[in-house]
């Protein structure tokens, strides 16, 4: 079992710069937002297979994690998909399920990252995706099931209809992938979008197009989904992880 942890951003939105630290190192009840996330990955055993994708300020990302982890850097951010890719080199040998996961989504417990891979393996996806059951109205982009249920893709929040608006099954943006598939469908993204990113979330439809299995794990707590973008969000990350 191999990990990638996306934690390159900035955190503009979170003043990091005021605070001169990237968006994972600033701290939540005493620790670093990225180490609750490796913390709760300690179920794969070998720090060396947990990729941790560091940019903005990368040595200070280095320094504060020098247990062994394996490290790729994202010089240029260029959007999820992109940061995913910058890991090539560290996995191109490797051949097995990768959970992609943030390193500024401090709330996910240790089980439900197993959970997630339980499924993966038990159901034999070449994808497998984290969805989140919550009215909270994040800004997150919906699940679309078809009438039996199964999963038929996600509808990004700006583009929902006011009918997908009001759907409560959210894609959190984590997943566990087949590495290799996982990596040659990266090279099909396009960055034709407002931001002129690679987006991750586009890979389960090109894996959905080649007819590989995609399947989905669901968590039904919704403070686990909860991301640090804002100084609100990392106070009420902080005042949930107290209690």
């Amino acid at each position: 079992m191999k990990a990638i942890i996306l934690a390159a951003g900035k955190g503009k939105r979170l003043l990091s710069e005021k605070f001169n630290a990237p968006k994972v190192l600033r701290e939540a009840n005493g620790k670093p937002l990225l180490r609750y996330v490796v913390d709760n990955l300690s179920f794969i055993p070998e720090n060396k297979d947990i990729v941790i994708v560091a940019g903005y300020k990368k040595e200070m990302v280095f320094d504060a994690f020098q247990q062994g982890y394996t490290f790729a850097v994202q010089d240029e951010q260029l959007g999820t998909g992109h940061a995913v890719n910058c890991a090539y080199d560290a996995l191109k040998d490797y051949d097995g399920p990768v959970l992609v996961c943030y390193g500024d989504m401090p709330m996910f417990k240790k089980e439900t990252y197993e959970n997630l891979v339980k499924i993966h393996t038990e159901q034999s996806n070449d994808c497998t995706i984290l969805t989140g059951v919550s009215d909270r109205g994040l800004a997150y982009g919906r699940i679309v099931r078809d009438e039996k249920g199964d999963f038929i893709g996600v509808v990004e929040d700006k583009d929902c209809t006011p009918e997908q608006k009001k759907i409560n099954e959210l894609n959190v943006g984590i997943y566990v992938f087949d590495s290799k598939k996982m990596f040659d469908c990266l090279k099909e993204l396009k960055s034709n979008n407002a931001q002129g990113e690679y987006y991750l979330t586009d890979v389960p439809s090109i894996m959905m197009g080649k007819g590989y299995k995609i399947g989905t794990y669901t968590t039904h707590d919704d403070t686990e989904i909860l991301g640090v973008n804002t100084p609100e969000d990392l106070a009420l990350c902080e005042s949930l992880l107290k209690a």
